[in-house]
């Protein structure tokens, strides 16, 4: 109860501080809320930046390794000569892998043609074609909205039939259910079978936008887009269990060598991408962003703090003689040391959430497909530093405050 009636006291005496002195008040919590808005703002954007690509990642999957022709070059030297003399990756490596593959949950074989006409009566859109064998909805998500995915025979027997996007379903059946109907791609009649969940605008699409990507078996991708040996993207989904995937791309390589007569001295002619090295990449320029706004923030609140100390300073020289006054009539020097720590941190903490309101108010600004979203992690982040400001800024007038003998106060004028 006594703890409560201090915590009440010094409240009191603080808001009346604060409220005497309005300019000086505003003025000095100008750097924290600067610094504040900074680090968080900062926070908040990589955030959302980092979520979004995320989001956009679930394209390629989690676990997986893409045996390919070409690696992802993410920094050092990218020896493009090296590989442009490398085969691709075909269908029947993938039949081997997918045969022999015994540390992998899912094989799949996929490819791309873009920029494809698909047709319906004189309704018409332009979409990405992208041809997969059945286990691919095991390694990428395929979030169905009505209809459902291939069935193992229409993939097999290279049936015409298509998983459509969201918006290839507006724009070629307007107000209709797009399942059972028809539409014509390269002059070839496809029914609909499944329409994904429509996923609106992304900053980043890995892969393009899964609003207007039809999905096709691959054998029937083959037929109209390939002609002679049958080039794919092999995708390897491994176990929970497999740390680090490192048996599975054991495996692969080894029965990738062995499939290519590949000699034990020489070096492998594939690549094995796996997402984990764009997530890192990525990871690295969030880590560079969030130190910027650390590095900007805290010159700003470096030097609100030395505001909010200056005028804790000045408030403890202007009220000397009421603390002569308070020590005269008992109270305790822990007790005037609460009483101006308490004023320094909730002067801190109006700055901080100043800063915090105006970062909420950015998250209504519309920056392109990019959704800005305050976390409640990131306001307690700001919460927090302001806190801390306000008690390194506080502590030592505090302290003077503190120790100062009442008779000495008293006279003070």
């Amino acid at each position: 109860m006594k703890l409560l009636r201090q915590i009440f006291e010094s409240f009191r005496f603080a808001w009346q501080a604060l409220k005497s002195n309005i300019t000086r008040t505003i003025l000095s919590l100008l750097g924290v809320t600067v610094g504040i808005f900074a680090i968080v703002a900062v926070f908040t954007i990589v955030d959302s930046l980092e979520k979004s690509i995320k989001e956009s990642m679930s394209f390629i999957g989690d676990k997986v390794i893409y045996v390919q022709k070409w690696p992802w070059g993410f920094g050092g030297e990218y020896q493009w000569w090296k590989y442009f003399q490398w085969p691709e990756p075909n269908y029947s490596e993938y039949k081997y892998l997918y045969d022999n593959l015994e540390s992998a949950s899912a094989v799949a074989a996929m490819d791309f043609h873009g920029n494809t006409t698909l047709k319906n009566g004189s309704s018409s859109i332009v979409a990405q074609i992208q041809g997969v064998s059945y286990d691919y909805n095991q390694i990428s998500d395929i979030p169905i909205a009505i209809g459902r995915y291939f069935i193992p025979l229409e993939t097999n027997n290279a049936r015409n039939v298509a998983v459509i996007g969201a918006d290839i379903a507006e724009a070629l059946f307007p107000g209709q259910d797009p399942i059972g109907k028809s539409f014509k791609l390269a002059g070839n009649k496809f029914a609909v079978v499944g329409v994904q969940v429509k996923k609106g605008e992304s900053l980043i699409d890995f892969g393009g936008s899964p609003d207007k990507n039809c999905i096709i078996p691959i054998a029937s991708f083959s037929k109209m887009f390939q002609s002679g040996r049958r080039n794919v993207h092999i995708v390897v989904k491994g176990f929970p269990e497999d740390e680090g995937m490192k048996e599975v791309e054991a495996e692969i390589t080894g029965l990738m060598r062995t499939k290519r007569g590949i000699k034990p001295r020489d070096d492998s002619n594939f690549s094995l991408n796996r997402p984990e090295a764009a997530a890192d990449a990525i990871a690295g320029l969030f880590a560079v962003l969030t130190l910027s706004g650390w590095v900007i923030g805290s010159f700003s609140i470096l030097v609100g703090g030395f505001g909010i100390a200056n005028i804790m300073f000045v408030s403890v020289k202007e009220r000397t003689n009421l603390i002569g006054i308070q020590k005269s009539l008992g109270a305790k020097n822990y007790s005037i040391l609460f009483q101006f720590l308490f004023e320094a941190v909730m002067l801190s903490l109006v700055g901080g959430l100043v800063g915090i309101f105006l970062v909420y108010l950015l998250s209504f600004m519309q920056l392109g497909s990019l959704k800005i979203i305050l976390t409640p992690g990131n306001i307690m982040l700001g919460l927090g530093v302001s806190s801390v400001i306000g008690v390194l800024s506080g502590i030592i007038p505090a302290m003077l405050a503190a120790r100062m003998d009442p008779v000495i106060a008293i006279r003070a004028k």
